[in-house]
């Protein structure tokens, strides 16, 4: 999902960054009353640093990421891992990848917005139908879906705003590239979910993770 730098005009570079900046400070403010999102935030932008570069390709004119997006959601809850994505990316690009920091705002809201869509749209409902039940292999089949179809949307609308032109095989071949991790991220879910759940009990976990209310089968 990312966007190399050069291919985006340096206006509409700066748009992203102030859009990417008021989101960030209108979500992030919320943190002051809820103080252990701050150390959820933490470990949001931790784990994905750790998950984007644990497996990377590229593919037509973007990249294919190990995201882990429902698990740090799901777990962790829809602030912390939306100011995590954010936080996340700008770990990742002091560290690793210095060369994806002038894109820094326009790759977080390629990871962000969706997730924003997601979460007002079904994401609230769907947690909650799940607090006290079962989750189930369907429900974060369906939060993947629709949350990489938003991420590849953002990535194609990136490119339609581009100033090199960018057929629209390649974009498709990308986009067609997460139907990979749309079918494997749910494994990866289920089993994060049941490992935290078998230690919920304990202080360190109930603290950093947001897990209570859900419930796995046995």
């Amino acid at each position: 999902m990312h966007i190399e730098p050069g291919i985006i005009a340096q206006a509409k570079v700066v748009l992203a960054n102030a859009s990417a900046v008021g989101l960030v400070a209108y979500y992030g403010r919320d943190l002051l009353r809820q103080p252990a999102d701050i150390v959820r935030t933490l470990l949001a932008a931790l784990f994905f640093s750790l998950f984007m570069q644990s497996f990377h390709v590229n593919v037509g004119p973007s990249e294919l990421h190990f995201v882990g997006a429902m698990a740090i959601y799901l777990t962790l809850g829809f602030l912390p891992t939306l100011l995590g994505f954010a936080a996340g990316l700008l770990l990742q690009g002091l560290l690793f990848e210095p060369v994806d920091l002038p894109h820094l705002a326009v790759n977080s809201l390629s990871l962000i917005v969706p997730l924003i869509a997601v979460h007002y749209s079904v994401g609230r409902q769907l947690r909650a139908e799940l607090a006290g039940r079962v989750v189930s292999w369907g429900a974060i089949v369906k939060l993947d879906a629709m949350y990489y179809a938003g991420v590849t949307a953002m990535v194609g609308f990136w490119l339609l705003a581009a100033e090199v032109a960018t057929p629209l095989a390649a974009w498709a071949a990308f986009a067609s590239s997460y139907l990979l991790i749309v079918i494997c991220e749910p494994l990866f879910t289920l089993a994060v979910v049941r490992l935290l759940k078998r230690h919920e009990n304990k202080r360190l976990i109930a603290t950093c993770f947001n897990i209570q209310s859900l419930k796995l089968a046995n």
